[in-house]
């Protein structure tokens, strides 16, 4: 752990452009060095991204919640210039309680939680472990449920072993420098980003550090207990569904809707896995329009 600590993201090197830098600041919650960004006043809503992603990722849709919220969004354990943690708290478990930990620190009690893809699931379990109580739940292209088949007996052990080694991240990140492969890596989510969206998905994803946390984060989830216990979610679950995710197929939301009692689904067609970089407006219309039923924002 401590050689995958010095090749992190350095703040004052990569951070010295990051979108919104003027909203980050640095909170020790829970044993971890956390990377938070704040800004917006009114009902708090809580921003979760997904693996291998940032605090960035919300870069569009961020200000545009912000005139009507209290907006929070931090990198994950091990993602962009948060702290990593051990292999415990990588679990789905250990990082909705390490969330908890961080919001009771930062006084932030959710009334709105959006999470884009495995952010959905951390916000769930949080939600199911009782931990915070919002109004209502947006899950973007969320990954709340288990992969099956091959894929699922393949991809966790697959992860696991490439975590062990401490030559994974430093090859794949190797590899990232490669525009090509970066460029197959973004279009492999269905999703179109604008030149700044691919350039900090560059910075990230040729850092060995960051790379090592979502490898870590893949490495140790276990979605089939989380799965079963999906149907007990009591808060309105929004499922937004880009048309075009090659991450995760469209179809899953529909098997989320039939095992949570009041979920819908909401299909952008044109989307991607990336919809919340793709189309922030329309994502923030959504987010609104949820606010307005769950009477945390004005109808009018």
């Amino acid at each position: 752990m401590p050689e995958r600590q010095t090749q992190r993201l350095d703040w004052e090197r990569d951070g010295v452009d990051w979108p919104h830098r003027e909203a980050s600041r640095f909170v020790r919650a829970g044993g971890l060095r956390w990377h938070v960004q704040q800004m917006g006043q009114g009902p708090a809503l809580l921003l979760i991204h997904g693996t291998g992603a940032s605090t960035h990722s919300w870069r569009g849709l961020m200000p545009l919640l912000a005139a009507h919220f209290s907006v929070v969004a931090m990198d994950l354990p091990g993602h962009g210039f948060s702290d990593a943690a051990a292999a415990s708290g990588m679990s789905l478990p250990g990082m909705a309680g390490a969330i908890s930990a961080l919001l009771a620190e930062i006084g932030v009690e959710p009334a709105l939680v959006v999470g884009h893809s495995a952010g959905a699931a951390i916000a769930a379990q949080m939600i199911l472990d009782e931990r915070i109580a919002p109004r209502a739940l947006v899950a973007v292209n969320g990954a709340l449920l288990a992969l099956h088949g091959l894929a699922g007996l393949v991809f966790a052990p697959a992860a696991r072993l490439m975590a062990l080694s401490p030559l994974v991240p430093r090859l794949f990140s190797w590899r990232a420098r490669d525009a090509a492969a970066l460029e197959r890596l973004i279009g492999g989510t269905g999703s179109r980003l604008d030149a700044q969206g691919v350039a900090l998905y560059a910075r990230l994803v040729r850092n060995p550090g960051h790379v090592a946390g979502a490898l870590a984060m893949m490495a140790n989830w276990d979605l089939g207990a989380f799965e079963c216990a999906l149907s007990r979610l009591q808060v309105p679950l929004v499922l937004v569904v880009g048309e075009n995710d090659r991450t995760l197929p469209p179809r899953q939301a529909q098997r989320v809707v039939q095992r949570v009692a009041g979920a819908r689904a909401l299909r952008l067609p044109g989307l991607g896995h990336l919809a919340h970089e793709e189309a922030p407006q329309q994502l923030a219309q959504i987010v609104m329009q949820v606010a307005r039923e769950q009477a945390l924002l004005p109808t009018h």
